[in-house]
C-alpha cells in the first residue's frame, strides 16, 4: 500500500509538470482526466501484486515471484493492453473533440504515460529495494489471505438474467430520455449573468445553495475576480426576453442573496446602475450569454467518441485477434453510457443535489467509457491467457475461469476508485455532487458490465459461430 502511495504521489508530481512545462490550463474535465489516470495507476499496482501473490501461492520465492509479477507474461501484457486502448481513445477524442473534450484527452493521454512508468518503472524499484533487504513480503495481511484465490463461480449462467436486466434498465431509461429529457444546464441552454459584489469575502457554494430556494434549480457561481466578488449565471425564464423578466431576475437575486448583503442595502442599492463606483454593493455587470456548447460542438463530442469505439474495436481485434473480443467491449460501453443517461433522466428531479447536463456531465460520460475499456481489457486478457494455456477446456469454462481469477483485481480496483469519488462526492461541495455521482454510476455499472455484459457476449457470439462452423 505505501510503495501504491509513493507511486501514485510521483504520478501526480509528473503529471502537473507536464501540464505547467505546457502552460495547460486545468479544468473539471481535465480533473476528470487525472481522476481517470488515477484509477489506472492503482489498477496496474493491484493487477501486478495480485500476479505476484499468484506466483507465491503457486510456490515460488519471493525474488522469483516479484520477477514473474513484473513480466510481459505476468502483469505487464494487461497492463499495456489497457493503457494503449484508452491512450487510442485519448487520440481520438483529442483530434475530433474540441473544448471540455480536449481538456480531458490531454490530461487522459498525459496521465497514462506517467502512469505506465511509475507502475513498471517505480514500484519495481520499490519492492526489489525491499526485496534485496531480506524483509518479509506476502502481498497479503491476516484478512485478506487467501481472499478471492481458488474461487471459481459460474457467471455465464446468469447471463441472460444480467441481459433481461439491462434490457429492462435501458428500456426504462430510453422512454425517460425520450419523455423526460435531462436537465440541461446553463453551457446548453445560455443563461443571464450577473458580476455581484459584496462587503465581504464570500462561498461561491453557500451563495449557490441559497439561490436555488428562490431559482428552482442552482445556478452557475464562480469567485470573479476578488473573493468579494462573484460571476453568477442562471438559466431561469432564459427563452423570456422581456425587460420585466430581466427586473423579476434581478428581484429574486436580491432576495436569495439577503443574508450575505449589508444591513441597509435596498433592491434599488443593490440593482445594476450606470455608475462606475467601486464602492458599490451589489449588482455591478449584467449580460445574457448563448449556449457555450453549440450545436457544432456537440456533435463534435458524439463524432469524437464514435470515432474512439472504431480504434478500440480494430485495436483489439489485431490484440485479441477475434472480433468478438471488440464487440464485447463496444459493446459493455454503449451499455454503460446509456444507464447513465437513464439514471441521470430518471432521478434529477428526484434527488436533492443537482444533475445538469454541462461540460463536467460530458467529462463524466468519458470517464466512464474509460474505465469500462479498462475493466474490459483486463478480463479479456485473463481470457485469452487461458485459451493459450488450456486447449482442452471449453470455452464456456475458460470464460469463468477468466472472470473468477480476476475477480480479485476488479473489486480491488472499484473500490479503491469508488473510495475515493464518495469522499468527493460527500465532502466536495455542491457545485460538483452531480458530476461525482454521474463516476460513481459509472464504476458501478462498468464493473458489472465487464462480468455480466462484455465477457457473456464474447462467450456467446464465439459459441454460436463455432455451431455454425
Amino acid at each position: 500500500g505505501i510503495f501504491a502511495d509513493l507511486a501514485l504521489a510521483i504520478n501526480i508530481l509528473f503529471i502537473f509538470g507536464v501540464l505547467t512545462a505546457f502552460g495547460a490550463v486545468l479544468t473539471l474535465p481535465g480533473v476528470a482526466g487525472i481522476i481517470i489516470t488515477i484509477g489506472m495507476s492503482v489498477d496496474a499496482n493491484v493487477i501486478i501484486y495480485e500476479r505476484i501473490k499468484e506466483a507465491l501461492s503457486n510456490g515460488k520465492v519471493l525474488k522469483e515471484a516479484i520477477k514473474e509479477g513484473f513480466s510481459y507474461e505476468g502483469a505487464y501484457s494487461a497492463i499495456i493492453d489497457a493503457n494503449i486502448t484508452t491512450f487510442l481513445t485519448g487520440i481520438i477524442l483529442y483530434i475530433f473533440g474540441s473544448g471540455p473534450i480536449r481538456g480531458f484527452a490531454t490530461t487522459l493521454m498525459i496521465g497514462i504515460a506517467t502512469s505506465l512508468v511509475t507502475a513498471i518503472f517505480v514500484t519495481r524499484l520499490l519492492v526489489d529495494w525491499y526485496a534485496d533487504k531480506n524483509h518479509k513480503l506476502t502481498f497479503n495481511t491476516n484478512i485478506t489471505k487467501g481472499l478471492f484465490q481458488n474461487i471459481s463461480i459460474d457467471f455465464l449462467s446468469k447471463r441472460k438474467i444480467a441481459y433481461v436486466f439491462s434490457s429492462v434498465i435501458i428500456l426504462i431509461g430510453l422512454v425517460s430520455l425520450y419523455t423526460n429529457s435531462l436537465n440541461y444546464g446553463v453551457d446548453f441552454t445560455g443563461g443571464r449573468t450577473y458580476t455581484v459584489r459584496f462587503d465581504q469575502n464570500v462561498s461561491a457554494n453557500e451563495v449557490a445553495s441559497s439561490l436555488k430556494n428562490v431559482f428552482g434549480d442552482t445556478p452557475e457561481v464562480k469567485t470573479y475576480g476578488d473573493a468579494n466578488q462573484l460571476k453568477i449565471t442562471t438559466k431561469y425564464k432564459v427563452d423570456d426576453d422581456g425587460v420585466n423578466v430581466s427586473d423579476e431576475v434581478q428581484e429574486l437575486l436580491f432576495t436569495g442573496l439577503q443574508s450575505f448583503l449589508p444591513d441597509g442595502t435596498t433592491l434599488e442599492i443593490f440593482k445594476i446602475s450606470p455608475e462606475d463606483d467601486e464602492e458599490k454593493v451589489g449588482i455591478m455587470k449584467y449580460f445574457e450569454v448563448g449556449p457555450t456548447i453549440a450545436d457544432d460542438i456537440k456533435q463534435a463530442a458524439i463524432w469524437a467518441v464514435l470515432g474512439s469505439l472504431v480504434v478500440v474495436f480494430l485495436y483489439i481485434l489485431f490484440r485479441f485477434r477475434k472480433w468478438q473480443y471488440s464487440l464485447g467491449a463496444v459493446a459493455a460501453v454503449f451499455h454503460d453510457v446509456l444507464v447513465v443517461l437513464g439514471i441521470f433522466s430518471l432521478f434529477y428531479k428526484v434527488l436533492p443535489f443537482d444533475m445538469e447536463i454541462d461540460q463536467s456531465f460530458i467529462a463524466a460520460i468519458l470517464t466512464v467509457v474509460g474505465y469500462s475499456l479498462n475493466d474490459t481489457v483486463i478480463v479479456f486478457d485473463r481470457i485469452r491467457e487461458f485459451t493459450g494455456k488450456h486447449a482442452s477446456w471449453k470455452f464456456g469454462k475458460i470464460v469463468n475461469m477468466g472472470l473468477s481469477t480476476t475477480l480479485g483485481r476488479t473489486i480491488n480496483t472499484s473500490s479503491t476508485t469508488l473510495v475515493v469519488l464518495t469522499a468527493i462526492f460527500l465532502f466536495g461541495g455542491d457545485s460538483i455532487k452531480g458530476f461525482m455521482f454521474a463516476m460513481i454510476v459509472g464504476i458501478l455499472v462498468g464493473t458489472y458490465s465487464s462480468l455480466f455484459i462484455a465477457s457473456p457476449i464474447l462467450y456467446d457470439t464465439s459459441t454460436k459461430l463455432t455451431k455454425k462452423e
